[in-house]
């Protein structure tokens, strides 16, 4: 059984009445992947945002597994102290991450986020020496458009996160950058310049799926 771990902000866990693109990959995987797996992690609930608050199970289809580690407002900050021991008790062999914009847009700046990657990667090797990891960098958005000031920062932690990815990568625990997908249009692919809508759900979750094809020859080609 390979036990995928989704990780990540408001753009994975989503929220009432949607598919994520948690569903799309596990779509994806069923028809692709030729052996057992699951969907991993401490948490299974949608973001309400009547209440604000990760209470809701209305998903779009709800019978999938839906466990994941996912928090809306939530970041590497938030992730890295937590990741030891999700990945202990849920038993991950492979983390599918897409963090950074919450860090950058309220807590830590592009030096200091990179350090919580490394603090990230750290915790999780120790509860698993031979996880396996693919990373997403911080994908287009609303606030990147119209701010430089933050574009700068979402450009500068991209590129420490290629050099971290790249530096921490060993054969026995890989990482895998995962490219940004492709095309991204914000008026195209999020409802509000940020959230991916179902179209945007289906281009997160073919980066993941593509980069472990390319890489490990896991699954196949993603066909949305």
């Amino acid at each position: 059984m390979l036990r995928f771990m989704p990780v990540g902000d408001s753009q994975t866990i989503g929220s009432a009445g949607e598919h994520t693109w948690r569903y799309r990959l596990w779509r994806h995987l069923c028809e692709t992947y030729g052996g057992p797996f699951a969907l991993v992690g401490p948490r299974e609930t949608l973001h309400d945002k009547a209440t604000d608050a990760p209470t809701s199970l209305a998903y779009a289809d709800p019978d999938f597994p839906r466990a994941h580690l996912a928090g809306w407002g939530e970041g590497w900050v938030h992730m890295a102290p937590l990741i030891g021991e999700a990945v202990r008790t849920h038993r991950a062999d492979v983390l599918l991450v897409s963090l950074g914009l919450i860090d950058l847009g309220f807590y830590t700046d592009a030096e200091q986020t990179a350090e919580n990657v490394h603090a990230f990667v750290t915790a999780a090797r120790a509860a698993n020496p031979g996880i396996r990891m693919v990373v997403l960098p911080v994908i287009p958005n609303v606030r990147a458009e119209s701010e430089p000031a933050f574009a700068a920062q979402v450009a500068r932690f991209n590129e420490l996160l290629a050099k971290a990815v790249a530096d921490l990568d060993e054969r026995r625990s890989p990482l895998l950058p995962a490219s940004p997908p492709q095309p991204y249009d914000l008026l195209t692919h999020t409802y509000d310049g940020t959230h991916p809508n179902a179209s945007g759900e289906h281009r997160i979750a073919a980066a993941f799926a593509d980069t472990m094809y390319q890489a490990w020859g896991l699954g196949g080609p993603y066909h949305g």
